[in-house]
């Protein structure tokens, strides 16, 4: 009877504690397919597999409901490795990874054409491309879930076109009132 309780404790706790919510990542050809239909911007998650910060990204912020529930709303989400084997086709243009050494998978590796397109250099980046697929800016670093919400909110609301200077995006982010919980 004590462990009929126990398990009973158990599973109510998982229940009640519920599921970290999860973003509906996509491929890029994906995503571009997907604009020409519904419009919207996309947000690409670029990461490695041996990168602390995106794996504190990928627990801490893409799993929280706030942002997942944003993302999933108003973006296509694409998760894509920068020193991965994948092959790409973005723009009329094939991208792969030459240099790729699979001996190497979880470790630093060559980096992807399409990270050397995008100009990614640092794990994370998150790029951002508006409705047409083309760059709008790629954000640099590990960010909490409010932090993140920033720039999700400047980019889907246009908010980027008014900054015409550091000090303009400085201000705006300085009298942001984050909304996403922790």
């Amino acid at each position: 009877m004590r462990n009929l309780f126990y398990t009973l404790l158990v599973v109510i706790g998982f229940t009640t504690v519920g599921v970290a919510q999860e973003i509906n990542w996509i491929t890029l050809e994906e995503a571009v397919k997907l604009q020409k239909k519904n419009p919207k911007k996309i947000m690409m998650d670029m990461y490695t597999n041996w990168c602390g910060p995106c794996k504190m990204l990928d627990k801490n912020t893409f799993q929280n409901k706030d942002v997942a529930d944003y993302v999933n709303k108003h973006f296509y989400a694409v998760k894509f490795n920068a020193e991965g084997n994948e092959t790409v086709t973005f723009k009329g243009k094939t991208y792969t990874n030459p240099g790729y050494d699979p001996a190497k998978a979880n470790k630093r590796n060559s980096g992807h054409e399409l990270a050397r397109y995008f100009s990614i250099r640092s794990y994370p980046t998150i790029v951002y491309l508006d409705e047409d697929a083309n760059l709008l800016a790629p954000i640099i670093g590990y960010q909490t879930p409010q932090q993140l919400e920033l720039y999700l909110k400047v980019f889907k609301n246009n908010e980027h076109t008014n900054f015409k200077t550091q000090q303009d995006f400085q201000a705006f982010a300085q009298a942001f009132k984050p909304e996403f919980t922790n």
